[in-house]
């Protein structure tokens, strides 16, 4: 764990709102377009809002929607918090690479604050982190920023109904790829990278060919962290 110390202020809040300002044009569509999904589906807007919000959770928010009925069942309501929480669980890999710097941080600070995690601040805080930042307000700032615009972008999208029911009419759904292979860039820093972050690509890759759906992000994250775990670089 690296000896100096995690600190927090209001400026590093306010820089992790500007880091996360290229994203949100993206981040908002998405959001708009789960709105539409609910709408769909026949919840009311404050069901598709309360959802979102609490949830907070984008690509398993989607799969939980593609299961949903109107007549829900124990059996539905099982399979939608397991499908939730198997996109999800990445998140225990995430919020472990934080440990040096959160680790310091008092426990009544850290785990609140581990709610506003979410892929694009991950990368933005690792980016910075390695980059010798330690101000984890940049952290937290763009969580609570991301959490507040992604929480009212499904008002829009609601009302829409279905004017942008497929993102890939509209060319939006290579934005978030695009936006991620833009910040891994300067992340990589050797050898070990390479290995991990093939073998999490080829293992997702191969697990959504052979299953579909959304477990290769588990299985990608999961054999990626075994291999730059197991490769001494």
């Amino acid at each position: 764990m690296n000896a100096e110390p995690a600190t927090l202020s209001l400026a590093g809040c306010l820089r992790g709102i500007r880091l996360s300002l290229p994203i949100l044009p993206a981040s908002m569509v998405f959001g708009a377009v789960f709105g539409t999904v609910c709408a769909q589906k026949g919840l009311t807007l404050f069901e598709t809002f309360l959802i979102n919000s609490m949830v907070f959770a984008g690509a398993s928010q989607f799969v939980a929607m593609e299961i949903y009925q109107s007549q829900l069942t124990y059996g539905i309501m099982l399979a939608m918090i397991g499908v939730t929480a198997a996109v999800n669980m990445r998140m225990l890999l995430l919020g472990a690479s934080l440990r040096p710097w959160l680790g310091s941080v008092p426990a009544w600070q850290t785990y609140p604050s581990l709610y506003f995690l979410t892929d694009i601040n991950w990368l933005l805080s690792l980016r910075e982190y390695g980059k010798g930042e330690r101000d984890w307000g940049i952290y937290l700032g763009s969580g609570l920023f991301l959490w507040v615009m992604w929480a009212l972008s499904v008002i829009p999208g609601y009302m829409a109904g279905n004017a942008i029911a497929d993102p890939a009419a509209w060319g939006l759904d290579v934005v978030l790829p695009a936006f991620f292979v833009a910040m891994l860039v300067p992340l990589w820093k050797g050898k070990r990278q390479t290995v991990s972050w093939l073998t999490a690509a080829v293992v997702s890759i191969g697990t959504w060919y052979l299953t579909g759906g959304y477990w290769g992000i588990l299985t990608g994250a999961i054999s990626g962290a075994i291999a730059g775990a197991m490769f001494d670089e």
